[in-house]
């Protein structure tokens, strides 16, 4: 996804929303709810993600109906023996055997897996699918609308801004943003009148130039000194409150990034990607008192999940790292005392087609699987799994497309409310949301 451009009204706009106190954004009603600290980890899984291959039926009916329409893995193939899955006590379900390190955290209580939910505007039907129209999601199985779709908060918004960004606009203004990717830009960080900061998860965060040590540098001294001038013009007033925030934020986060973290060892001998992104975002929580901010969003990605062939090697590989660095990431929020203050979730572009694809692959679908963990989430299976039959009432297609059964909106609805964002404050965030009956999927007592 590019980066935003930024015209010189909307860094005028940014810079005054960054010296204010408290939300400026028009049609929110209140600040975040609740004082104390709690935090939101969003893990995207870019290409689309196969949920039929993640979660799997262990009940003799359902898993004999799964293995049939996914094929035998010698003849091209995807499914999964059962002895393979780890399964999930006192449920008929099991996870694909490189994620059963999440199997521990469904034994302790907290690991939720919400079925088939994907983009809706509204409930829909099949037939109502098969008539189309606006009810209908646009570009239902295109990458970059659908990472859209799930990152802005709902269907068919005109707008450029995150649900993250706009839970960052009801908090009040800090040092540090309220809302943080360790994965690049992306849509979801992105604020109404606040933007979200990109930083790396390779090292520390510190302004450049100055050496190793700024503030020992007369140089960066002087360059601070001068940002403090009671500038006349208004451009040059915005740009110092700009960089004076950068300053902040940039000496607050790189002295977090770069100690020593008591829960590294959590996450020795992995080097991926993920791991080291959760692994800055638990330096993070480490350090949270000393950044000024109750209520934080983190975003970290992993892609290659676009499996069109050789599917099983593909997806096994990814699932070796997102199994092991999420749990490692569970157990530094529990070893910090944060458990039950920090929560995980997990999201995708859309699911992967039950009937393979030539190669070993699958194609674009739509409903899929998620988890949502921490100390608060009262674990289980939430929603209703589809009826593995191609053709059949679930699939909009011959392939074993989904018709999701909870929407995308709810779930992220349901992860904002636990963060502290008023139902007053919901229609702002999610606009479809009025549409479902049940705003609140109950992940939380």
């Amino acid at each position: 996804m590019r980066p935003r451009t930024t015209t010189r009204r909307q860094f005028l706009g940014s810079a005054a929303a960054l010296a204010a106190t408290g939300p400026l954004v028009p049609g929110f009603a209140a600040p975040l709810l609740g004082s104390d600290y709690r935090a939101l980890v969003c893990i995207f899984l870019y290409g689309g993600n196969d949920g039929n291959n993640m979660v799997v039926p262990l009940d003799s009916a359902s898993y004999a109906a799964y293995a049939k329409a996914r094929g035998n893995p010698g003849a091209g193939g995807l499914a999964l023996t059962q002895s393979s899955l780890a399964p999930l006590n006192g449920s008929s379900l099991g996870l694909h055997g490189a994620l059963a390190p999440l199997a521990e955290v469904w034994n302790q209580g907290h690991l939720a897996v919400q079925a088939n939910v994907g983009t809706l505007v509204r409930p829909l039907s099949k037939l109502e699918f098969g008539a189309g129209g606006a009810a209908v999601p646009g570009n239902l199985f295109s990458h970059s609308d659908q990472q859209s779709q799930w990152q802005q908060g709902g269907s068919g918004l005109a707008h450029s801004t995150g649900w993250g960004g706009r839970i960052a606009d009801l908090q009040a203004r800090a040092a540090v943003p309220a809302v943080i990717s360790v994965s690049g830009n992306s849509v979801f960080i992105n604020g109404a009148a606040t933007d979200g900061l990109a930083l790396s998860s390779s090292g520390g965060f510190a302004v450049k130039g100055f050496g190793g040590n700024p503030a020992r540098n007369p140089l960066y001294s002087l360059y601070t000194s001068l940002l403090q001038l009671p500038y006349a013009n208004a451009e040059q007033r915005a740009a110092a409150t700009v960089l004076n925030q950068g300053l902040r934020a940039s000496e607050l986060l790189n002295k977090a990034l770069s100690a020593s973290s008591s829960v590294a060892g959590l996450f020795a001998g992995q080097s991926n990607s993920l791991a080291r992104q959760l692994l800055a975002v638990a330096k993070m929580l480490e350090a949270h008192t000393s950044l000024g901010v109750n209520r934080q969003i983190f975003f970290v990605s992993i892609g290659g999940f676009d499996t069109h062939n050789d599917q099983l090697s593909q997806q096994g590989g990814l699932f070796g790292q997102l199994g092991p660095a999420l749990k490692s990431f569970h157990d530094a929020t529990l070893q910090l005392g944060l458990g039950s203050q920090v929560t995980s979730f997990t999201a995708s572009d859309f699911a992967r087609t039950l009937q393979p694809a030539s190669g070993g692959g699958t194609d674009h679908a739509w409903g899929n699987h998620q988890f949502v963990l921490g100390g608060a989430v009262k674990g289980g299976l939430y929603g209703r799994m589809p009826q593995f039959a191609l053709g059949g009432p679930d699939d909009v297609s011959s392939e074993g497309r989904w018709l999701p059964s909870t929407a995308s909106d709810q779930m992220s609805a349901t992860l904002a409310a636990w963060i502290g964002v008023s139902a007053g404050d919901m229609a702002g965030l999610f606009p479809n949301l009025a549409n479902f009956a049940q705003p609140n999927l109950g992940y939380f007592g």
